[in-house]
């Protein structure tokens, strides 16, 4: 075991000196090392070192430009290293001082922690999830992974076992809270990276995580709470990846209204036909349960949307503005391009306000609860009451005519679009585009988008498992065998369930299914089929009124899932017979061997 000192020196960044001091103290204690460091900054010094300690120092570690006072350490080793350095890979900084450099964080084993989630919070998040936890032990590290699905958080990270990690891996398509990894080594990351190539990602974390801000330190003092918060917000900031992923955090946050209120209104018109609405029939079931849907859950929609791609963009001081745009956007017609554009400028308005609003340090708690949201609401609702909310009522309202009437040619061509974009991807960005686009028209009464995507969602992995029965030489004997999950995926949409015959032949499974996806969308839309659930897949289908024309809308589904099969049977080459054929317990031995 070796004694350690070390010597940072921040001027005004108290922030990022007490991370580099805790960054080292753990490297050290990871390594069996002993470390005292001496932090030095605009506040004065910190834990200084006494003779005893540089008596008995084997190296020391000179953080920063300022004043060190190096005279001090006589002849005992030292190097030199920035802040950043220090933060990005204390390992490497103390194998200088020691003479041997640190082993690569990749292959040394590691505690990994990691949060997967989808705008959708189904296939991919539990894919990626997978991913993880397969990369990771195959790597030799131990990992937890807690799925952020649609059903809410499963398998929770314990504080323990964060506390315990050596870095926190996240592999998500929306925004996720990381207020409980202050001081932990954090890496960002999309859903598809954890997918396709689990172990580069895992290594990418291990070797670019960067430490996250905290809100104290360790034996030398604590710095400022509302420095660490700035820190860490700035870091937030800096760590985002643009306006798709706002969009979709707030499609994720969106859906559970749009589908609770389409069951409840297709609920309601079952029991109380389709004028269930009206006064007349106040009082009765039918009528609680239109006014539940449509006047609760449908009208919070929009305002969810809003609300959360502000917060996905500005943390939680957006929320309220983006909500309050949301409101306005609905009360003024704009519907949901309204709560978009709401959504933004909550969102991008009030970290503006965040980033120029300079308070003393005693008042900066008053930001986040009272300034910014008093603020971003009242930047959020002018703009929308007497700039933007009348032109974008106006594009809503005309395209919603426009859809409304589309008929012919017109129709069946946005069905092909929808249709393709739905299987192009399999719940990538293309596909949830499309989707989040059909999802929003619900709320301005526009279903026939809705339907095409649903259909044309369901169809590749019906397509699949019905091509691994119908040619089964096209396929090995593990993809037939996937071919029975792929089945129950695809009634129940989940669209995801086709990535693994892609991912295995692309250039000709993708052109198949999206020649059967965009038929389905055509055939949906040119027959007016309406859809006022968003998800559900067949299941939705036996709910009265929920499926408008629905024998031309199985129809759609049924030949859209036919011509995939035939278009996978010409254009996929027959695979060996060897593949083809079950393994026996030797080969199986001898694959893995």
């Amino acid at each position: 075991m070796a004694n350690l000192l070390a010597v940072i020196a921040a001027g005004d960044l108290t922030t990022q000196a007490v991370l580099a001091a805790e960054a080292l103290r753990k490297a050290a204690s990871s390594a069996g090392h002993r470390i005292l460091v001496e932090i030095r900054t605009s506040l004065g010094i910190q834990s200084p070192l006494d003779a005893a300690a540089l008596a008995a120092a084997d190296g020391v570690v000179l953080v920063g430009s300022g004043d060190l006072d190096e005279a001090r350490f006589g002849a005992v080793k030292r190097v030199s290293a920035s802040l950043d350095e220090v933060l990005g890979n204390p390992d490497a900084v103390l194998g200088s001082v020691l003479g041997s450099a640190a082993p690569p964080a990749a292959t040394a084993p590691r505690r990994i922690v990691a949060i997967t989630s989808c705008p959708t919070g189904i296939a991919h998040t539990f894919m990626a999830a997978e991913g993880i936890q397969q990369a990771a032990s195959a790597l030799g590290h131990k990992v937890r992974v807690e799925t952020q699905g649609s059903v809410g958080a499963r398998d929770t990270l314990t504080d323990e076992e964060i506390r315990e990690a050596d870095v926190v891996l996240i592999a998500a398509d929306t925004q996720i809270d990381l207020s409980r990894f202050a001081g932990k080594r954090v890496f960002m990351s999309g859903t598809k990276p954890a997918i396709n190539d689990g172990k580069a990602l895992v290594n990418r974390a291990l070797a670019e995580a960067k430490t996250h801000g905290a809100v104290g330190g360790a034996s030398g003092g604590t710095t400022p709470l509302v420095d660490a918060v700035a820190a860490g917000k700035a870091e937030r900031s800096a760590q985002r990846t643009g306006p798709y992923k706002h969009l979709m955090t707030g499609v994720s946050f969106m859906l559970p209204f749009v589908v609770t209120g389409g069951l409840l209104i297709a609920l309601a018109f079952a029991l109380g036909g389709i004028y269930v609405y009206e006064e007349s029939n106040a009082g009765t079931l039918g009528y609680a349960l239109f006014q539940i849907g449509a006047k609760g859950a449908f009208a919070l929609m929009v305002p969810a949307l809003a609300g959360y791609i502000a917060y996905s963009i500005a943390d939680r001081p957006g929320i309220a503005p983006g909500m309050v745009g949301g409101m306005l956007a609905g009360s003024i017609g704009a519907g949901f391009l309204g709560g978009i554009v709401a959504g933004f400028i909550a969102g991008y308005g009030t970290a503006f306000l965040n980033r120029h609003i300079k308070l003393h340090r005693n008042l900066e708690g008053l930001k986040p609860v009272l300034i910014l949201p008093l603020l971003g609401s009242l930047l959020t609702g002018l703009l929308m009451i007497y700039v933007v909310g009348t032109p974008v009522a106006e594009a809503l309202a005309w395209m919603s005519a426009w859809l409304k009437g589309m008929q012919g040619s017109s129709a069946i061509l946005l069905g092909l679009l929808i249709g393709a974009m739905m299987a192009f991807d399999m719940g990538g960005p293309v596909n949830k585009a499309a989707y989040a686009f059909s999802t929003g028209l619900i709320a301005s009464q526009v279903y026939t988008p809705m339907a095409a995507a649903m259909a044309a969602g369901m169809v590749p992995p019906l397509g699949l498992a019905l091509a691994t029965k119908l040619f089964s030489d096209r396929f090995t004997h593990e993809e037939r065998e996937a071919g029975n999950a792929a089945a129950v995926l695809g009634i129940a949409f989940i669209t995801e369930g086709a990535i693994p015959f892609a991912a295995r032949d692309p250039l000709r499974v993708i052109p198949a299914l999206m020649i059967g996806g965009a038929l389905t969308g055509a055939i949906s839309m040119a027959v007016g089929a309406e859809l006022k659930v968003p998800h559900g897949g067949i299941f939705v289908l036996p709910i009265p009124n929920a499926v408008t024309h629905l024998l031309g809308y199985v129809v759609a589904l049924v030949v859209g899932t036919v011509v995939t099969a035939v278009a996978l049977r010409l254009l996929k080459k027959p695979v060996a017979a060897a593949a083809v054929a079950p393994k026996t317990a030797v080969q199986g031995a001898g694959v893995h061997a």
